[in-house]
């Protein structure tokens, strides 16, 4: 039998297809007018404006053509590339986004024609990720922290499936909260398809805020440290 390897990640405190499938299926959970956004037509919140309290799966719909900008006001939410919560996601936690630099640094279509709020469903945050798909191979568990690179923490930027534990998380294509983002809600992936991925890769991944509990809302990418060390890592091996 191949050895096991586990990968446990926890902070040390200071005190104390598919993809379509699953988008229709958390958002028929999610509670209607919870949370709050406002989306401009143009840059810095000018032109026409839609305000958004529950989801929508079509922005042309309510005459929104284009997005420039956003204010979400309450709650996270993630945006879609495409009608219906398809392609390309977008997380937005709370804030002001006066323009597409400033929700992603991908880029590659400039086009938002969906969005929804994001279901948290505790303060806690658990995530399990998985070398192969199934739940099987190499395993990887976050316990309440934020993760800019998994090589450095001893994984592979190979993920196949994952399952979210607590909270809800957002996964990055590549270190440093950078390229594009794929969303983790409670619950289980068997397969990178599952969190609309079209390959198994994840190289950085962090906790999704919301302001019920992280008064500041959104979340602001930290200075990369140049030496940066895992504050508790066990590496466990087995038969």
């Amino acid at each position: 039998m191949s050895p096991l390897f586990v990968i446990i990640l926890s902070p040390v405190k200071k005190s104390s297809g598919l993809n379509q499938e699953r988008n229709l299926l958390i958002s028929s959970t999610v509670i209607m007018d919870y949370g709050h956004a406002s989306l401009f037509e143009f840059e810095n919140f000018r032109g026409k404006k839609v305000e958004l309290s529950a989801e929508c799966k079509d922005l042309i719909e309510k005459n929104l053509e284009k997005v420039g900008s956003i204010i979400v006001e309450s709650c996270p939410w993630v945006a879609f590339e495409q009608k219906g919560f398809l392609g390309e996601q977008f997380v937005l936690e709370k804030g002001e986004y006066p323009r597409w630099s400033s929700w992603t640094n991908s880029q590659s279509s400039y086009c938002l024609l969906s969005m929804r709020p994001l279901r948290v469903d505790s303060a806690d945050h658990k995530l399990h990720l998985f070398e192969n798909c199934s739940f099987a191979g190499r395993k990887m568990e976050i316990v309440d922290d934020d993760i800019p690179s998994l090589w450095v923490h001893g994984f592979q930027d190979h993920v196949a499936s994952a399952k979210a534990v607590n909270g809800t998380w957002v996964g990055y294509m590549y270190p440093g909260y950078r390229g594009y983002q794929f969303v983790f809600e409670h619950g289980e992936y068997k397969h990178w398809n599952d969190w609309g991925a079209t390959e198994p890769q994840l190289q950085s991944i962090r906790r999704v805020r919301d302001m019920q509990w992280h008064k500041r809302g959104c979340f602001t990418v930290p200075v990369p440290d140049p030496d940066p060390a895992p504050s508790a890592l066990h590496l466990l091996r087995g038969a």
